[in-house]
């Protein structure tokens, strides 16, 4: 049985967590918080092994009350926010739900715990068209992207952030994922955590490939493909 904790201010996410930790039997809620003092006090004198943390909280932010637990348990981050993203993954979170999410992606997270050697589970919130556009998940809401567009897509664990012209959005699929559908004519992987579009692809000096104000490193293993296929053909 896996002991967690939630820490949510507001009530409606409380009540959502508390129901779907319910409906999983190897979770058991132990006590839910308002504020992350309240719950630091608490876990002086409780073990914990999971805790569900939202970032924006009163007093002490979420990121702020991790920096402060040793040791830490699991923690799945669960906010409205995605550019605490990669703050959340340095800190070696388990997860990054941002809201509102869905039962289907809470259960993909608590997964990575409950069943640590089949949490290789995947959510259908991606739709990839062989044509000239994409269609990713945002809350409720499918958004549609022009593939032309993506500017370069990096890895945030088990998320990726694509970055396009008009800015950049947060979706959870591994880089593997688009490294296999999109077109392989412009998307090219030059690093284990990063593929780009060769179309926008603005100087490339060494190692080193810029897009825009952004400055991605070229990997050892993918050099060779990348100069062969899509720089040698110009």
């Amino acid at each position: 049985m896996t002991r967690c904790i939630i820490i949510e201010d507001q009530s409606p996410a409380q009540r959502i967590l508390s129901t779907y930790i319910s409906d999983v039997s190897q979770l058991q809620l132990v006590e839910t918080f308002g504020d992350a003092l309240a719950a630091l006090e608490f876990l002086k004198t409780n073990p914990i092994d999971l805790v569900f943390l939202d970032i924006h909280l009163p007093k002490l932010s979420g990121m702020a009350f991790l920096k402060l637990l040793s040791p830490r348990p699991k923690i799945i981050f669960t906010t409205a926010f995605t550019e605490y993203a990669i703050d959340g993954y340095e800190l070696d979170a388990v997860d990054y739900l941002l809201k509102p999410f869905s039962f289907e992606r809470f259960y993909k997270a608590v997964s990575k715990i409950i069943f640590p050697d089949t949490s290789k589970i995947s959510e259908p919130n991606i739709a990839v068209e062989k044509n000239d556009f994409i269609f990713i998940k945002t809350g409720n809401d499918f958004l549609k992207l022009e593939i032309a567009a993506i500017q370069f897509i990096k890895s945030l664990g088990d998320y990726t952030q694509i970055f396009t012209t008009s800015g950049k959005h947060l979706v959870s699929y591994p880089l593997k994922y688009w490294s296999e559908n999109l077109p392989t004519k412009y998307f090219c992987q030059i690093h284990k955590s990063s593929v780009v579009n060769i179309r926008h692809v603005e100087k490339v000096s060494g190692n080193q490939l810029f897009i825009q104000q952004e400055t991605l490193t070229i990997g050892r293993t993918y050099k060779e493909t990348f100069f062969r296929d899509y720089l040698e053909s110009f």
